[in-house]
């Protein structure tokens, strides 16, 4: 079941690869006269793993109302090989295995105890695994100037396939000082759609009111349950993306980077086992749980476009500063703001610290309103908060030990570094979340 996780695994991974990916371009240099240095002089593996959980009371599945307690573990392994000199493999693995209250309430009939939002139902809903494996291709021209990739990616829950595939074109220029990248992907997503359980009565060959689930239980409230529901006719979702990166060296001590970044995605973009309550429809229960008036209804067409900056200043060789800022917009009616500060502290020639900051804040979307605040006339809605206006702040710390001689040795393997980070989110909304995360980098010489 795809959740709104506040961190994707992209966002993990890069978090975790931070110095296995500058290792490589540290070695991207170009060899003396009759020689070529190779762009990966070895087999690199990295192993990461994250834990995730978070908690609030505003969940989509329930309406914008109920719990949204989650945790979430990912283990992934990424194995970068040198092809020859000039062509690099990599390929990633993972595993993403979560257990969800919110989700849980799909169906909140189907536990030992009285159905409540704000309690997790103990049935099948309540987790899912998420699996993913992802290919990159890279070759660098010989004077390493020039970088091109192809990649490939598949995905796969419970209720969701996705299929991906794109590429990426770099050219160096003023001795290395200049850096441009284009890059593009896209998604192929096929959804499973799984509804609420109280409204797949209603749906294509249901029996509504005689179905079982109300034949057991007692309607409170409105005992005319009567939702407005019709099952998804197109289960795709596809995603284009197309991204330009411009990276200068300013001086000495600082370097500067400008991403332009325009997302454009169609089909069903809403999720199904979403809930919707209506202001203007009379409640109907069973137990302590809300019978959902409808599920999410949003616009099959998104276009996203975000600028970002950053810059970094070498103040000495204890300190850094890295200084982030991103602007957002889409067609929705969203629009965010996202700065961020990071200090890396290096202790020594093994040891760095990494405290940081993120300041975010959002618009609410077009078809956004809260728990029972629609109005059953509309033709978009949705109460998930994801999609709210908000403030979050985020604070984190890391530490990372590096052994550019990788003196210990597991086996056949030899320790290049070691990163170790947390980080604590907040919203102003109530929601909050942490995450522990951990990657350790081998060489196989």
């Amino acid at each position: 079941m795809q959740l709104n996780h506040t961190y994707s695994l992209v966002a993990i991974l890069s978090i975790l690869s931070s110095n296995f990916l500058l290792a490589q371009n540290e070695q991207s240099t170009e060899g003396t006269e009759g020689y070529k240095k190779r762009v990966l002089e070895n087999t690199e593996i990295d192993f990461l793993s994250s834990y995730y959980s978070q908690d609030g009371n505003n969940a989509a599945v329930s309406g914008g109302t109920g719990t949204e307690e989650l945790t979430d573990f990912t283990p992934t392994i990424v194995v970068s090989i040198p092809l020859n000199e000039d062509d690099v493999l990599t390929i990633d693995s993972g595993v993403s295995a979560y257990t969800s209250a919110s989700s849980s309430n799909i169906d909140p009939f189907d536990g030992s105890g009285q159905a409540d939002p704000f309690t997790a139902s103990s049935g099948a809903s309540r987790g899912d695994t998420w699996a993913n494996i992802n290919g990159v291709y890279s070759h660098s021209s010989d004077d390493r100037n020039t970088i091109w990739t192809a990649n490939a990616s598949v995905a796969s829950e419970y209720d969701y396939f996705s299929v991906g595939f794109g590429g990426s074109f770099t050219k160096l220029f003023n001795e290395k000082n200049t850096e441009l990248t284009l890059h593009t992907k896209i998604y192929l997503d096929t959804w499973k759609p799984i509804y609420p359980i109280e409204l797949r009565p209603f749906g294509e060959n249901g029996s509504g009111l005689n179905d079982g689930l109300f034949q057991r239980n007692t309607i409170t409230g409105n005992p005319d349950y009567n939702p407005r529901f019709s099952e998804f006719t197109d289960k795709g979702r596809n995603s284009y993306s197309l991204g330009l990166n411009f990276s200068q060296i300013l001086s000495e001590r600082m370097q500067g980077s400008i991403a332009v970044d325009v997302v454009s995605q169609n089909g069903l973009l809403s999720t199904p086992f979403q809930r919707v309550y209506f202001a203007d429809v009379d409640n109907s229960f069973i137990e302590n749980f809300q019978l959902a008036d409808a599920i999410e209804q949003l616009p099959d067409t998104r276009l996203k476009v975000a600028v970002g900056g950053r810059l970094n200043y070498y103040l000495n060789e204890t300190f850094v500063l890295r200084g982030y800022y991103r602007f957002y917009n889409d067609d929705w009616g969203i629009q965010s703001h996202t700065a961020s500060l990071e200090v890396p502290i290096k202790l020594g020639s093994k040891f760095t610290l990494y405290p940081s900051y993120r300041y975010y804040t959002q618009t609410a979307a077009d078809y956004f309103a809260g728990y029972e605040v629609h109005q059953s006339t509309s033709d978009f809605y949705t109460s998930d908060y994801d999609l709210s206006d908000f403030n979050a702040n985020q604070f984190g710390f890391g530490v990372n030990y590096t052994d550019i001689f990788t003196k210990f040795n597991i086996w056949s393997l030899h320790l290049k570094s070691i990163d170790l980070r947390y980080l604590y989110y907040e919203r102003n909304s109530g929601f909050n979340s942490g995450l522990v995360s951990l990657g350790i980098n081998f060489i196989i010489p």
